[in-house]
């Protein structure tokens, strides 16, 4: 057979790449086995892979090292639950000549223990602690996938995107803050022949499990202070951790609290007004309904009025993103960023401040010409049709798809409707 990896040398076409890796899989089975189909997942992350323009003869880049890779480690929530990954794991990784491996929610590797002899052959193809694993790096395998889908992946030999990641086998789970859901990132075990078995899929995802479990017994001395948490990044309702309950807010109640959490020293009525709703015809009685309502859900305690005011300023995800960016630290920045502050809201000073630090973490990442970071960003929801960053990637890394996708996205804006097109997605 025709190497089928030629196809996939940059400029080839991503539809195409898909294609020839089908083929390949079912040409690439055991010997005197029946060719099977590629799994769903896996096809799923072909596309994805090609479409970020990954190398099948890349290997993952190592992005932090030494006191960086320390700060990470030392900042990081699994931290806190390592030594219940190394109980449950270590033994099992070691006796099997097997790995275990952490990587935070950007497919960052944090750590990499197991074996001596699997370490040393994992060595070689950039497999350690400070590597970059994400699928849009290196593409399809446990970890990058396991974070970039939010469920557990499995990934056996041929299936992996790379061609000298083809002889492991590896299974992940994603772990989330189970106060908040935020995904902090994988566990994975990686090995040979020996993984190959679903159960090892089902053992990885319980030690996930107890570890988000073990994060919710840590949660109230992380929270010695009392101080609540606010979650608004990413998604529609926030929630709103306060006194060991986790409170899902309504659409309107989430921009009340984004916007009284910007404000510390609170909004009166009327600017509260002008704030959140776009007709003019909307009564202050109708506003102090809802809040009426919002002291009901949160307790009396924390909303103070005359001027509307929270008593305890929360520690918001809007806050921390902003206070990264304003220290520089544009990839720690990045790794607090799940999505656009409330992204369904039409309050006028919720879509500014949607914006504000949406432009303020796009500007930083493209002045930082890091072409990982734009990468993370055009291949996010939020970030796939952003031209500009397109154009700063595009100019770091200008291979065949990038350009092509760049091309297609100025054509669109050339068009008489295209902004307003791009406006109303």
């Amino acid at each position: 057979m025709t190497d089928p990896w030629v196809a996939l040398e940059p400029g080839a076409d991503p539809a195409e790449r898909v294609r020839v890796l089908h083929r390949a899989h079912e040409t690439f089975t055991e010997a005197g086995t029946v060719p099977r189909p590629v799994r769903g997942v896996v096809a799923e992350s072909w596309r994805r892979s090609a479409r970020a323009g990954v190398r099948p003869d890349g290997t993952a880049d190592i992005e932090l090292t030494g006191s960086d890779l320390g700060a990470c480690r030392a900042e990081h929530p699994l931290a806190h639950v390592m030594p219940l990954f190394r109980e449950l794991l270590g033994t099992f990784a070691s006796d099997g000549r097997h790995l275990l491996a952490v990587c935070d929610a950007r497919g960052r590797l944090l750590w990499v223990e197991g074996h001596a002899s699997t370490l040393r052959q994992a060595r070689r193809m950039n497999f350690v602690p400070g590597a970059r694993w994400s699928e849009n790096a290196v593409g399809t395998n446990a970890p990058g996938t396991a974070v970039a889908v939010g469920r557990p992946v499995q990934v056996f030999a041929a299936e992996h995107f790379a061609r000298r990641v083809q002889p492991w086998t590896c299974a992940a789970a994603p772990v989330h803050d189970p106060r908040t859901g935020r995904l902090l990132g994988a566990v994975d075990i990686t090995g040979g022949d020996g993984l190959a078995h679903p159960h090892s899929l089902g053992f990885v995802q319980a030690v996930a499990r107890a570890a988000e479990s073990q994060l919710a017994l840590l949660a109230p001395g992380r929270r010695a202070s009392g101080r609540p948490e606010l979650a608004a990044l990413g998604r529609d309702r926030a929630v709103l951790t306060t006194e060991g309950r986790s409170i899902r807010l309504s659409r309107r109640h989430s921009e009340i609290l984004v916007l009284l959490a910007e404000r510390p020293d609170g909004l009166t009525g009327d600017e509260l007004l002008c704030a959140l709703y776009e007709d003019e015809s909307v009564t202050p009685v109708t506003l102090r309904a809802e809040l009426a309502r919002l002291r009901q859900v949160i307790g009396p305690g924390l909303l103070a009025s005359r001027p509307y005011r929270l008593t305890v300023s929360p520690e918001s995800d809007v806050a921390v993103v902003e206070r990264r960016m304003r220290a520089g630290a544009v990839t720690t920045a990045l790794a607090a960023y799940p999505g656009p502050l409330l992204p369904a809201s039409r309050a006028p000073a919720v879509v500014r401040l949607r914006r504000r630090l949406a432009d303020g973490l796009r500007a930083a990442l493209i002045a930082r010409s890091d072409p990982d970071l734009l990468a993370d960003w055009v291949h996010a929801p939020w970030g796939e049709e952003d031209v500009d960053v397109w154009r700063a990637l595009t100019t770091l890394r200008p291979t065949a798809v990038n350009r092509v996708r760049l091309a297609t996205l100025e054509a669109e804006l050339k068009a008489p409707d295209g902004w307003a097109r791009r406006e109303d997605r």
